[in-house]
């Protein structure tokens, strides 16, 4: 063997098992077969767990009216007392009487007339002229939670049955 080629040959049998050992083409990625465990793609640890099974009032609009249907009931024509508030005087009284009148009276003030109304699962508190959205927090037999969105901070106004209080007039 002549030696002078040598090195052409060792670079041409390099080469040349090089290619052959080239790889198969991945095959398309709708064949792949699915990873085996989920793949996570948020940070979901801060959300409450829910079941899948049935949708969120809010996901589906025909569960909404049903749901919310008689929820004024539960606190109109009801004279409320406030228990606990981050800007209201406790001892304040709020009714909602079922003409659409609000009615607040504070225990050193003179009654204030409002309006308010409760459409599409929302209400909304007019006082003095100006409407303010108000969350419905809680409502049972014993209290009415609520957060009204007033200018600046918002309110949360805890409120208790005042059963000893008599029904305003409008």
């Amino acid at each position: 063997m002549n030696h002078r080629f040598a090195p052409a040959l060792l670079v041409a049998m390099t080469l040349a098992l090089a290619a052959c050992k080239a790889q198969a083409p991945t095959p398309p990625a709708e064949a792949q077969a699915p990873p085996a465990t989920p793949q996570v793609t948020a940070d979901t640890s801060a959300q409450p767990a829910r079941s899948t099974d049935a949708p969120l009032p809010s996901e589906d609009a025909s569960l909404a009216p049903a749901a919310t249907a008689a929820l004024p009931a539960a606190f109109v024509d009801k004279v409320w007392k406030v228990g606990k508030s981050s800007a209201v005087e406790p001892g304040t009284t709020y009714t909602f009487l079922a003409d659409g009148t609000l009615v607040i009276d504070s225990p050193n003030g003179t009654p204030m007339h409002g309006r308010w109304s409760y459409d599409n699962g929302a209400l909304v508190m007019v006082e003095e002229g100006i409407s303010y959205p108000t969350e419905i927090i809680a409502i049972d037999a014993t209290r009415f939670h609520i957060r009204s969105h007033n200018p600046g901070e918002p309110v949360d106004i805890e409120l208790v049955p005042a059963p000893d209080q008599p029904l305003p007039k409008p």
